[in-house]
């Protein structure tokens, strides 16, 4: 395909999807109280911040005449942006399909469909480690002093917490498709498990926006879970690989040598 050809059809993709974010950050925009109520949930439940606050939801508040509207615009296009993403997706999968061969297009929808809901279950978990973290990290408020939070930070540091979660789960996803793929073995993957358990939680604890111990914890102790448990399905898919070789080679009729010519003397 022509250069110009890849262009037309890139911006074609980009447009529908961006199209698609747009429709869905209407959803967003429409439903911005409940989503707000959502998020806040884990300030408004703490007691402590009840009993300071001047409001149901203690010291939560949004600077300036226009935040307000910033603050819903970006609630909206977050929403849009999520709400959407098996739309988006699509397009990008759908410019890039055309130049991989059949086996790169089963091994990506594989990937896919297996990252898709990891994801979703890291996303999870960080939403519900997330009151916990919030109220760790509000106890270090000293008795006499009110902490006043800005609802525009706490939405930065929900979203950052929780794709956090998401993007670490792809960990154990990652780990096996390069074992399918061959650039790693199951033995070599467990091989060095001490220092990946220690890269494991030196990273959350650097990655985790909280910086407190039990938020990198509970990241930390699945991430370790999901490492073993990608090394163990590696070592089988290795062992299913090794035994399929052997069968094929036993399969394989051996070359019969030609008869030693007659000798008619």
């Amino acid at each position: 395909m022509p250069l110009l050809e890849h262009l037309a059809e890139f911006r074609k993709r980009m447009t529908r999807a961006v199209l698609f974010i747009g429709l869905f950050a209407l959803v967003g925009w429409f439903f911005y109280d409940p989503i707000v109520d959502q998020l806040t949930l884990p300030i408004c439940d703490l007691a402590e911040i009840r009993r300071t606050g001047s409001t149901e939801c203690g010291n939560l508040f949004v600077g300036g005449v226009l935040g307000p509207l910033n603050l819903k615009i970006k609630v909206a296009l977050i929403t849009g942006v999520i709400l959407s993403a098996p739309f988006w997706l699509y397009q990008f999968w759908a410019f890039i399909a055309p130049g991989l061969h059949n086996r790169e297009k089963r091994y990506s929808i594989g990937f896919i469909s297996v990252a898709t809901p990891f994801f979703a279950m890291g996303v999870a978990l960080g939403y519900f480690i997330l009151p916990l973290a919030v109220k760790v990290l509000l106890g270090f408020t000293p008795s006499s002093l009110d902490n006043l939070v800005r609802f525009d930070e706490y939405l930065d540091f929900v979203l950052r917490l929780i794709l956090v979660f998401g993007v670490a789960f792809e960990l154990p996803v990652i780990l096996v498709s390069l074992n399918l793929i061959g650039l790693v073995s199951g033995k070599a993957m467990i091989k060095p498990w001490r220092a990946a358990v220690f890269g494991i939680f030196f990273f959350t604890a650097a990655l985790t926006p909280t910086g407190d111990p039990l938020t990198m914890g509970a990241l930390a102790l699945p991430l370790t879970v999901l490492y073993f448990g990608a090394c163990g399905l590696s070592m089988i898919l290795d062992r299913r690989k090794k035994n399929r070789v052997s069968t094929i080679a036993d399969d394989v009729a051996e070359e019969i040598e030609a008869p030693a010519p007659i000798d008619e003397s």
